[in-house]
């Protein structure tokens, strides 16, 4: 099955050699599964380690970026595809619409952003395309403890609880969100987003 899979991350390397490397695994296992992967258009930090990893295993790299942040981010000219737009927001929806699954690696501020909105984009009912989180040498333990707080004090449904796909391991988290996506056959509707 060709998928294409959203991967949201930092601009920045981080502090962990750890976290380049899952980058990097996770733009590998993608190209290798046939997928394309859909990300910011960054060429700098992990945005540019999934994006290299994926092309130089021969896959296909969609990314999005707005024009404000062609200069900051550093837009990456050697992927296959690179769609300039206005604003943030027609990025989160032609990342979205583009893609047939989400996936979070460690990040900043803005991939907090992009993992919740697609999460609640899905409780919403605007797309039933997985949403998933690799949690890379224990980046998102706190923000894991969060959640689970969120749900047991009652602010949080069960299955939204459970609708986020969370591992540790690369290869399997991506294997689930290969199947997961071949599951997902409701129409998007992100009209009233």
């Amino acid at each position: 099955m060709a998928w294409s899979v959203a991967v949201y991350c930092g601009s920045r390397m981080g502090d962990s050699p750890l976290f380049v490397q899952a980058a990097r695994q996770v733009g590998e296992l993608i190209a290798r599964s046939g997928g394309r992967l859909v990300y910011g258009g960054g060429k700098v930090g992990l945005m540019g380690a999934v994006a290299d990893a994926a092309l130089g295993a021969g896959g296909p790299v969609l990314g999005v970026i707005p024009q404000a942040l062609m200069d900051r981010e550093v837009g990456h000219h050697g992927i296959t595809e690179l769609q300039v737009v206005n604003t943030m927001h027609e990025r989160k929806l032609a990342m979205a619409e583009a893609s047939d699954a989400f996936l979070a690696l460690p990040g900043g501020i803005g991939t907090l952003e992009e993992l919740y909105e697609m999460w609640s984009w899905q409780q919403l009912g605007y797309h039933d395309k997985p949403v998933a989180l690799l949690n890379v040498d224990g980046f998102y333990d706190a923000l894991l403890d969060f959640t689970r707080t969120s749900h047991q004090r009652g602010l949080m449904s069960q299955a939204q609880f459970e609708a986020l796909m969370v591992d540790t391991d690369a290869p399997r988290l991506l294997q689930r969100l290969q199947q997961a996506a071949a599951r997902a056959t409701g129409p998007d509707d992100y009209t009233s987003a």
